[in-house]
């Protein structure tokens, strides 16, 4: 049974394969439709911590694996690897909602087919054409990652097991995008209903799903299954909040991403509410209020950003994210110590973000 840490390597390598293997279908139906798909490999094959196979791994060892379920672990590293497809599919819509340009460090999907409809001087709007397309290459991808999932080659009565957490992370993470989008059209101040994005768009597809599919796929109990899926609601949820402060305070070197793309995108975030909430009737909750989604300009973003900052929010949310991994490490209490081990590093790089 591989180490976590072998796990990205693994996960890579199961994508290419698949990617390799669809190539000639994809050839079949016409090149302009490989060209496409090309997008689609460079974007899963260029980047990425694998964070949710990861988790997923991690699931299945700590629930005894191979062991004690008789499958396959090359096949469930199969399995899981699907999950970076479900995570392409939600950040290539994502670019496209956010009217963003790069990710990774990288144009976004949707910016890189706009620039080769530039380059081949293709008939119509670039950059329509570069989102359309990019839609239906995030569609593909989710339609990618159920075939991936269903013939990786673990058992049927596997996939059974875990079909719930299966069918529930897909709706919960298209659901929490929803969600999202819903809040910025209503220029919602909840803390609590930013919390629910939180909690169904990020934390539950990228710790709590992955987690309880891979124990299901291993057959744990149901101890060791809510124990698994309450770590990973803290930890995941904690791991969106420090994505919150990169948001707004992070180093595009780091990040990939613009200095407060939050800001300029609008996110009604925890961070955003708290501050709101913090300033209460000072003017410069006013300020806060009419700059969000209103502006792309350098100087009025980091006037935003210096705001939440002397609004104490920022200390806030780091005192959130410190409390949550407190209470999420406390579900590992009674596990088997390698386990603890493994989930606790885990939970350390996701919250201070270095995976």
């Amino acid at each position: 049974m591989m180490d976590l840490a072998a796990v990205p390597e693994a996960v890579e390598k199961h994508l290419a394969q698949f990617f390799d293997e669809h190539e000639p279908r994809v050839r079949e139906i016409g090149e302009p439709v490989a060209q496409a798909v090309a997008h689609l490999r460079a974007f899963v094959m260029g980047g990425g911590k694998r964070v949710r196979p990861r988790y997923g791994w991690a699931g299945f060892i700590g629930a005894g694996g191979a062991q004690r379920s008789g499958e396959d672990p090359e096949a469930v590293m199969r399995a899981l690897s699907s999950l970076e497809l479900i995570q392409a599919c939600a950040l290539i819509h994502d670019d496209i909602i956010d009217t963003s340009d790069t990710r990774r460090g990288n144009p976004t999907v949707h910016r890189a087919v706009e620039h080769q409809h530039k380059q081949e001087q293709l008939l119509g709007d670039a950059s329509v054409y570069g989102v359309n397309t990019a839609i239906l290459l995030g569609d593909l991808a989710l339609a990618w990652a159920e075939d991936m999932w269903r013939y990786s080659g673990v058992s049927a009565a596997a996939l059974e097991r875990a079909a719930e957490p299966w069918v529930g992370m897909r709706t919960e993470v298209i659901g929490g995008q929803l969600l999202d989008i819903a809040l910025e059209g209503r220029g919602s101040e909840s803390k609590e209903m930013a919390n629910r994005v939180n909690r169904f768009k990020t934390a539950a597809y990228t710790v709590e799903r992955p987690l309880h599919l891979g124990a299901t796929l291993a057959g744990a109990d149901a101890d060791t299954t809510a124990a698994f899926r309450g770590y990973g609601r803290d930890i995941g949820v904690a791991f969106q909040l420090r994505d919150d402060l990169l948001g707004v305070f992070g180093d595009p070197a780091v990040t990939g991403k613009p200095a407060g793309d939050d800001l300029r995108e609008g996110k009604r975030t925890v961070l955003y509410a708290t501050a709101l909430e913090l300033l209460g009737d000072a003017p410069e909750a006013e300020e806060l209020r009419a700059g969000i989604g209103a502006t792309d300009d350098p100087d009025t973003l980091a006037r935003l950003a210096e705001i939440i900052r002397e609004s104490g929010a920022e200390d806030a949310v780091e005192a959130r994210i410190s409390e949550l991994t407190r209470s999420g490490l406390a579900y590992l209490d009674g596990l088997d110590a390698p386990v603890t081990e493994a989930l606790t590093a885990l939970a350390r790089k996701a919250t201070d973000r270095q995976m």
